[in-house]
């Protein structure tokens, strides 16, 4: 074949003109529904958004969302234009769910992390800036992602946990009510005269500015232990003056004590030694 003969250009040319009058207009079209679909997809999902922005959603599940949506009909769309390109999408959507099945299967646990993320995030159980103890750890919550969450304890560590292994477990959050009661533990010695200890010990949780008084903190006698007289003592105090008056009161105790002559006693062992007689 000459493709210089002018016979043989024209019967090519008319070929070309023929696909394209078959093929052409069906091209233009898809591509026209992937451009418009695209814009409209953008569209959706952008009112998506500021719906749930406006109902209050979280803002990790709704950037999260506002993709799910946008994906989802990218996809529709792109199927759409396949479509009308003239290919076979039933092949193409076997392959895909095949594709997709896999990728299920190899990624399991992150998929149950997802899973989980997106329950932590719709149930609100801690938000950023709670203190909270899951999966054995304790922190204050800095990031909850869709995969894992963030915590920063109390020494500055990062620790990053998985949210299946949150969901999965005990949820602790520390910090989720206004007050908290301080649970102490003071001991006197069975000679020392209890009331005035007792009083003492009441005294100084009056005079505590950060000391609630309703509830009304409470100074009880907890046992009889084998070298103490144990107190109970109980304040309730706001959540963020917990660990001061913690402290504050326990160093309080002592100096009170010892100024009052009240001992504290700690636990201590007689031990006897018989003599045994040597024998020959």
């Amino acid at each position: 074949m000459n493709l210089f003969d002018p016979k043989t250009v024209q019967s090519l040319l008319e070929e070309a003109v023929t696909l394209v009058s078959i093929y052409g207009l069906n091209l233009l079209i898809s591509i026209g529904i992937f451009f418009v679909g695209r814009m409209a997809a953008n569209k959706i999902a952008g009112l998506a958004r500021a719906l749930m922005l406006k109902a209050r959603v979280d803002d990790t599940l709704r950037s999260f969302l506002r993709n799910v949506i946008y994906y989802a009909l990218l996809a529709a769309v792109v199927v759409m234009a396949l479509g009308q390109a003239g290919l076979n999408v039933t092949s193409f959507l076997a392959v895909l769910g095949a594709a997709g099945l896999a990728v299920g299967l190899a990624l399991k646990d992150s998929l149950s992390n997802f899973a989980a993320g997106v329950m932590l995030i719709m149930l609100k159980f801690f938000r950023r800036g709670d203190w909270v103890s899951v999966a054995g750890e304790s922190g204050t919550v800095q990031t909850v992602s869709i995969f894992n969450t963030i915590l920063t304890t109390a020494d500055n560590r990062m620790v990053i946990v998985p949210n299946a292994a949150i969901l999965s477990g005990t949820i602790v959050n520390v910090t989720a009510n206004d007050t908290r009661r301080v649970d102490l533990v003071m001991g006197i010695g069975y000679g020392d005269d209890l009331l005035k200890a007792k009083e003492l010990l009441m005294k100084i949780l009056t005079d505590d500015p950060r000391v609630l008084t309703m509830p009304a903190p409470q100074v009880e006698v907890l046992e009889l232990a084998e070298s103490s007289v144990n107190f109970a003592v109980r304040p309730w105090v706001k959540t963020p003056d917990y660990w001061g008056v913690y402290f504050g009161i326990t160093e309080k105790v002592k100096l009170v004590f010892d100024q009052e002559g009240i001992s504290i006693p700690f636990p201590q062992r007689d031990v006897h030694v018989y003599p045994v007689e040597k024998q020959n």
